[in-house]
């Protein structure tokens, strides 16, 4: 079941201006983008420098190895989604948050740093498989408790329309990667991007985290200090004994969400490359279109949410997921128009809408106040391990055996999973349906 802020934290929420409210979600969402920007801006660039740490092989293979490191980092995310729970639950929302995004910034400060393979030999793909587990671990922490701080923090009957903005910074991290891979394919040559160029984006994700931590130090505590020192508070113990069947529903509908996301976002830029034949300046200019209006179009979901349920919301997810995905990536197969291929892209995006717009509020509803943030983080973080994280590398795999149209069919399976969990939600998509 949903469960309501305690009457004392309602009446200071209460109190709160609007002002303040919107100021609360800025410095949440500020450490959110500077987090996905740092964990992006690997996978868009790993075009460029993926011979740097992987000099041996095609293309494929070697962007194959890129993405296996990069799946290496979501492998973390279980165990940043528990300990960075705990501290949420434990200690306060605002702590975990400040702790995770500098945790974020030291990981790509050391890439950006990094020798490469001719320079140090083994030594440059491990140290910055270690990198990116750190930074794993960090983005596991980040999305359950910066939910969690924006679905408390907004007002009752917007929760849908404030929240959402998670997913806006998100993707505003996406784009914001996709932006600097535009401007540096502008300013540099293709060499000298792969040579150094590379490295920039790293250096600016580092510096933006100075401003996040300003704004992050500035909010305000949501949790409250009778649910911090409850039995259960940051106990995985206390959360699956007694809410072990929204856990497994978070899982359900995480798994389907984050593998469309994951397929239509990061890996989007590759299959287009790899697979359609596209031009990467083509392709990172069809990406970064297709992001903005996926950016901009989340509130709009988010208050839709409010009005129609989180369930009816879920279930257009799942049912389009289904139905839609094959077709679409079909088509993008031997697609000659990068117009068609934003079109079809940005189909997606929007059917991935229903899901992204509402994805924290759903989970925090599910959870009470002691247990909230472990429980959307390390459900989440879990299932993003599994399948978001491994998305990349999967549709790699699948396309160097030869069965590239599998993937397509594995990515409709799961959103049809998502449908079937969705069922399972009252109706007002509140909770669980008893």
């Amino acid at each position: 079941m949903a469960s309501p802020l305690p009457h004392n934290a309602a009446s200071a929420h209460a109190a709160v201006s609007n002002k303040q409210r919107i100021w609360a979600i800025v410095g949440a969402s500020s450490g959110n983008l500077v987090e996905w920007f740092d964990f992006y801006v690997y996978s868009f660039f790993s075009l460029y420098f993926a011979h740097v740490f992987f000099p041996s092989g095609d293309t494929t293979t070697q962007l194959l190895q890129t993405a296996g490191v990069f799946a290496a980092g979501f492998l973390m995310r279980p165990i940043g989604g528990w300990l960075f729970g705990y501290i949420a639950d434990r200690y306060g929302r605002k702590r975990s948050m400040l702790i995770s995004v500098c945790m974020m910034c030291l990981g790509s400060l050391v890439i950006a740093c990094l020798p490469g393979y001719a320079t140090i030999g083994i030594a440059a793909p491990v140290i910055l498989l270690l990198a990116r587990m750190f930074q794993g671990l960090s983005v596991g922490g980040e999305y359950g408790t910066s939910a969690t701080y924006m679905s408390e923090v907004a007002l009752e009957g917007r929760k849908g329309f404030y929240a959402s903005f998670q997913y806006v910074t998100l993707i505003g991290g996406q784009l914001m990667a996709v932006l600097t891979v535009v401007v540096l394919q502008q300013i540099l040559s293709d060499d000298e991007l792969r040579s150094w160029g590379w490295r920039i984006p790293f250096f600016i994700g580092a510096a933006l985290a100075v401003v996040a931590l300003w704004l992050r130090r500035s909010l305000n505590e949501t949790s409250d200090k009778k649910h911090r020192e409850h039995r259960d508070a940051g106990s995985i113990f206390g959360l699956l004994r007694n809410h072990s069947r929204a856990f497994l529903m978070v899982l359900g509908f995480t798994a389907g969400g984050s593998l469309s996301f994951y397929t239509f976002t990061t890996y989007m830029q590759k299959y287009l490359v790899n697979t359609a034949g596209m031009d990467a300046r083509t392709a990172s200019a069809v990406m970064t279109g297709a992001l903005l209006v996926f950016m901009v179009i989340q509130p709009i979901i988010g208050a839709l949410s409010d009005k129609i349920g989180r369930r009816a919301s879920m279930m257009i997810f799942g049912a389009g997921a289904a139905i839609c995905t094959v077709p679409v990536l079909m088509l993008l197969q031997n697609v000659q128009s990068s117009g068609l291929a934003f079109v079809l892209v940005m189909l997606s995006l929007i059917i991935t809408s229903f899901y992204t717009a509402i994805s924290g509020i759903l989970k925090a509803e599910m959870f009470p106040p002691e247990v909230r943030a472990l429980g959307v983080g390390l459900s989440y973080a879990v299932a993003n391990a599994i399948f978001g994280g491994s998305a990349e590398y999967v549709a790699l795999w699948m396309k160097k055996e030869g069965m590239e149209s599998s993937f397509f069919w594995y990515v409709s399976a799961m959103g049809a999973l998502a449908f079937l969990v969705s069922l399972m939600l009252h109706r007002k998509g509140k909770g669980i349906a008893l």
